[in-house]
């Protein structure tokens, strides 16, 4: 197995120890900003909660916030993290898990914001946003990131428009695309869902961001900044997936997009979808997305069912069409959302297999698995201080469903899969390369280059 081989050589979880690092930045600055936005947001909105509820939507609202400073507070002084109290179906994994990190005799100092694995304690403070609403209907199922999500789709507008006419004459000369005109506008949409990727209110710390112009304009001028790109190997999957039966008729495989950011990249991801349907490549196409709100701009089904709408009720024709197509997809099953509480979880992929067998298996059944997005990228590879030059098999440590690839705008200090001296030119060109969202990444495995 891969995991076997490095073993021994896996290196150590990224942390705010590193006084400096970006996990420290990202702690000490960017966490409690988001925290305070989410505070504002709950404020703002009382006099909804008041009229939805009354004094109990007050009352709610309060105590939400209570909790919530306390939280802000817990994080800014670096103290130790504590168990969940709600009785959520995943607060006892995340206990668990708590209590694997703590130590035999439940040290809990060993555990605190600063001194943990930054991605553990990331995915924890959305847990634990979560927990603050949770304990306090009638406004449990609020999505206090909503407004940020849905200003990001309609700022996006002249780029939806543009990807949706782009996608609009594709749909229509279908027939008479040749293979090579096929691949190229395959490539032309597989990057598109990788640029959607930099519009991403996590990183930004919920400040606007959104795309502007149509991205089918600037791909030449941004093919520089993919410094892997196995796009090839992505194709070659989706053509061997595609079997002949015995009457003769083409069957296509099925392609499953774990997905990233609503907004703009939710697009992006159903304008693919939609090629990948409409010309025969694929047979149907999974969306995995969150069971509730996170990392700020993250899918739920609430956002996919949106997202949908909204686009069926544009008034532009592209748009519309578009979206009432994708309506009707759903609706034959021909696409389908699924969620499940490990996408919400702080676990590196490499245990799925052991913590989340039902979603291993799920993902099995895949032709190809498209991970979208930094957080994917950072569990492909388990958040570590990789060198470089380690391979993304290596660092995917055993986790290999299906052939997979990873979409992503770098966003934090992990990458793998780069040439020998790649690393060390950019960051003497430029400091903040693994950070920035200028560079990206198209990186594939096949559970078969390992035979």
């Amino acid at each position: 197995m891969a995991a076997d081989k490095c073993v021994h050589g896996v290196p150590p979880s990224l942390s705010a120890k590193v006084v400096g690092s970006f996990a420290y930045l990202t702690i000490r600055d960017r966490l409690p900003t988001i925290l305070t936005k989410v505070v504002d947001t709950i404020h703002r909105n009382k006099n909804k909660f008041f009229e939805e509820y009354g004094e109990e939507g007050i009352q709610a609202e309060k105590q939400t916030i209570g909790l919530l400073s306390k939280l802000r507070n817990e994080l800014q002084t670096d103290k130790p993290v504590l168990a969940l109290t709600d009785s959520l179906q995943d607060a006892e994994s995340w206990n668990q898990y708590l209590q694997r990190h703590q130590g035999p005799q439940g040290d809990q100092d060993s555990v605190s914001w600063f001194q943990s694995p930054w991605l553990y304690v990331e995915c924890y403070m959305y847990r634990r946003i979560q927990e603050a609403l949770w304990l306090n209907p009638p406004i449990s199922d609020y999505d206090v990131f909503n407004e940020a999500k849905t200003q990001s789709y309609f700022e996006s507008q002249q780029a939806v428009m543009a990807l949706c006419t782009y996608l609009g004459g594709v749909n229509k000369s279908k027939e008479e695309l040749s293979k090579n005109q096929l691949l190229d506008t395959f490539n032309k949409l597989l990057k598109v869902s990788l640029w959607g990727n930099k519009c991403d209110l996590s990183i930004s710390a919920g400040q606007k961001n959104s795309q502007k112009t149509s991205p089918l304009d600037s791909l030449s001028s941004l093919q520089p900044f993919i410094l892997v790109d196995d796009s090839n190997l992505v194709w070659l999957t989706l053509i061997s997936a595609q079997s002949q039966g015995l009457s003769g008729k083409i069957t296509a495989g099925r392609v499953d997009i774990v997905l990233d950011n609503a907004g703009f990249e939710l697009v992006s991801d159903l304008v693919l979808a939609d090629f990948l349907i409409s010309s025969g490549l694929v047979r149907e196409v999974h969306f995995h997305g969150k069971c509730f709100p996170w990392f700020v701009s993250d899918v739920t089904a609430n956002d996919f069912q949106w997202t949908i709408r909204q686009t069926m009720a544009a008034n532009h024709m592209w748009m519309s069409k578009s979206g009432v197509r994708w309506q009707s997809y759903v609706k034959e099953g021909v696409w389908s959302y699924h969620d499940h509480p490990f996408w919400t979880q702080p676990h590196e992929f490499s245990d799925m297999a052991a913590d989340a067998p039902d979603l291993y298996a799920t993902l099995q059944g895949a032709d190809l698995v498209l991970f979208k997005g930094d957080l994917n990228y950072r569990k492909l590879t388990g958040d570590r201080d990789w060198d470089h030059t380690a391979g993304f098999d290596t660092a995917l440590r055993g986790f290999t469903p299906a052939p997979l690839c990873s979409l992503r705008t770098l966003k934090a200090n992990v990458q793998v899969g780069l040439q020998p001296g790649q690393g060390e030119k950019l960051t003497s060109q430029e400091p903040d390369w693994m950070t920035s969202g200028k560079y990206a990444v198209i990186q594939f495995h096949s559970p078969k280059s390992e035979q």
